[in-house]
């Protein structure tokens, strides 16, 4: 299987990039009128190089101007060996060595040095020059291999650069496709037939011929219509390939570089991440809202800085957040460089350690903690920061950096410094908390409402706040035995709902009078609820122990004479088959005031079933008529 890598040039302006891509690739990168006119590489070219038997390589060749470091920074995103190039007249110049500092900062891992020109310079000037290559490369974060002398006018060394290119790219990791589809766009294109085209270094994940795609910033929707890799028609692009995605349901003007296509759902932009800034040694320091111009995957966008502390200083590292002015896409671990606001110059690089900060506090902490390698380690810190919002399982490949495949092995190294409520992870302490929270609150429901049987579980839920969260603690202090669940009520497995002596005085009158009011029942009001609201909650404990009904809203009366006056209008009904309120009042001697209420309780019950205005026989009642025959 052919393996494939992204090689990106590097170096000062006029050194020999483009043409020393032209001879190894036999493609001329530069696409632009001016760029002919000029002499000079503007925006970002690209060709495809063979290396060996199963390694191809897509060359990214980047503008050496210092005016199009920005173009540069786009095409250095992605890469996975450099091409340093130095001319052999001239030596290390000023964008040599900003470039070198933008491939640190990019972590490029591997790297060729070609020392161009080098049929213009005689051996000695030839042995400084490489002399000053090599101190400036010794402390160099990239594993590169010895400088090799190339001349693009006699060809020679040409093959040798191949070789170490091929040496190099042995040497990088090819990208996993198990990851979540990403492309960082740089081109924008129409062609006719294919509609909207957009190219880029596919940096993780896979995509195919019939896909839905999301665009970001600006959440538009597309289908993948085409899909050519290195300008041949696949059928998928995979990782670390030079990609064109033709795009249906998109105008060109509704995409530019800078955007990223995605296919997953949990992408989302962002105005705010928190960064590890590590800044040159030339640089000024950082201090709060410090402006710069911030350069992730393609984009550029201005942001502000907010340090973790009170300023990051020169040649150092430290946490901050970067507010931007405009919406990026980005995931933990992503690579970007910093320039200053004015004068334009690369002043520093950072990695992302949170893709979607809380708003709250605005400052920055604990970042060194999300910049661990360690995953588990990250994944605490996120869980515990988060606090009660907690971090949904599904935000964890882009939150922190992991494939959706090694879920389930975190989650057991993590084992129970995180714990899962409904696919979010939330802190031990805050269940804890919400354990407390729940059973406080349903104790000190018992004390205010000692009659009934239990508080009302949507109240219980007020005591934790989030709803998944509650209803899982409640969940669990069940099964422990804590809570006892009945209906929509909990309570506390020791609470038994009765009266106190005192009320046993007061339940004692009740009865009695409702007994004495017979047929009739007696209202809230009637009972002296009104003035007593211990009688309200005495004769709704009568109703919940079934001694008491309450029909209707407020008309309470004694179970015994409820019963036989129940029985008594089913007896009526079976009689008449069909009976109308006439006949039952006359038989009950009830008015209308009291009859139809205890009527339409009755059809509630399935005691009775409504037709017209009469009343039939119910499923309910035909039980209580069997049972009354039976006495």
């Amino acid at each position: 299987m052919t393996r494939h890598m992204v090689v990106g040039t590097a170096g000062h302006v006029d050194h020999g990039k483009t043409a020393l891509v032209k001879a190894l690739s036999g493609i001329d990168t530069d696409r632009w009128e001016e760029e002919k006119r000029r002499g000079i590489t503007i925006d970002i070219g690209f060709a495809r190089l063979a290396l060996s038997d199963g390694l191809e390589a897509s060359i990214v060749d980047v503008p050496g101007h210092e005016d199009f470091v920005r173009n540069m920074v786009a095409g250095a995103t992605g890469v996975d060996v450099a091409l340093l190039v130095v001319a052999a007249d001239e030596g290390v110049m000023p964008q040599t060595r900003e470039h070198l500092a933008i491939l640190e900062f990019l972590r490029v891992k591997s790297g060729v040095v070609a020392v161009t020109k080098s049929d213009l310079a005689e051996p000695d000037w030839m042995e400084l020059v490489e002399s000053e290559i090599g101190e400036r490369l010794a402390d160099s974060t990239i594993d590169w291999l010895p400088p090799v002398r190339v001349s693009t006018v006699t060809e020679s060394g040409v093959d040798d650069v191949r070789a170490a290119l091929a040496a190099a790219c042995d040497r990088a990791e090819e990208r996993s496709k198990h990851g979540l589809f990403r492309l960082p766009v740089d081109r924008v294109f129409s062609v006719a037939g294919a509609g909207t085209v957009v190219t880029g270094t596919t940096w993780s994940g896979s995509v195919r011929v019939g896909d839905e795609v999301r665009v970001l910033p600006g959440d538009l929707r597309a289908r993948v219509r085409n899909v050519e890799v290195h300008g041949q028609s696949a059928v998928e692009a995979l990782p670390g390939r030079r990609t064109a995605l033709a795009l249906a349901g998109l105008y060109r003007g509704d995409i530019a570089r800078g955007h990223v296509v995605v296919q997953d759902d949990t992408w989302r932009e962002t105005r705010s991440i928190d960064v590890i800034v590590t800044l040159l040694p030339d640089s000024r320091p950082f201090t709060q809202r410090t402006r710069v111009r911030f350069h992730l995957g393609t984009a550029e966008v201005m942001a502000r800085v907010t340090p973790e502390g009170e300023a990051i200083a020169p040649g150092t590292s430290g946490g901050a957040r970067l507010r931007l002015e405009r919406p990026i896409v980005c995931r933990w671990g992503d690579l970007g460089v910093l320039r200053s606001y004015s004068p334009v110059t690369t002043v520093g690089g950072c990695v992302v350690v949170d893709p979607w900060p809380a708003a709250r506090p605005r400052r920055p902490v604990n970042l060194a903690e999300r910049a661990s390698s360690d995953a588990a380690a990250r994944l605490v810190s996120f869980v515990e920061g988060a606090g009660t919002r907690a971090v949904p399982v599904s935000d964890l490949p882009i939150r922190i950096g992991v494939p959706a495949a090694s879920l389930v092995q975190l989650l057991a190294v993590a084992g129970d410094r995180v714990i899962s409520v409904d696919n979010r992870l939330i802190a031990p302490r805050i269940v804890i908390g919400a354990r407390d929270a729940t059973l406080t609150a349903v104790r000190e429901y018992h004390n205010k409402q000692p009659l009934e049987p239990g508080m009302p579980r949507e109240l219980a839920r007020r005591a934790v706040r989030d709803v998944k969260l509650a209803n899982f603690v409640q969940d669990q202090l069940v099964a422990e035995g804590a809570l006892a669940l009945e209906g929509e009520t909990v309570r506390l497995t020791s609470h038994h709902a009765g009266l106190s002596r005192e009320q046993e005085a007061v339940g004692k009158e009740l009865q009695q009078e409702l007994t004495a009011a017979g047929p009739l029942g007696k209202t809230l009001a009637e009972l002296g609820a009104k003035t007593n609201s211990e009688t309200r909650q005495v004769v709704e404990f009568f109703v919940r122990q079934g001694t008491a009904v309450r029909v209707g809203s407020d008309r309470y009366y004694d179970r015994g004479v409820l019963d036989r006056l129940s029985g008594e209008i089913l007896r009526e009904v079976q009689r008449a088959g069909e009976a109308l309120p006439a006949q039952l009042r006359e038989k009950t001697g009830l008015s209308r005031k009291y009859l139809i209420p205890l009527l339409e309780w009755m059809d509630t019950r399935s005691l009775t079933v409504r037709v017209g205005d009469g009343r039939r026989i119910g499923p309910a009642g035909e039980k209580v008529l069997a049972e009354l025959d039976r006495e």
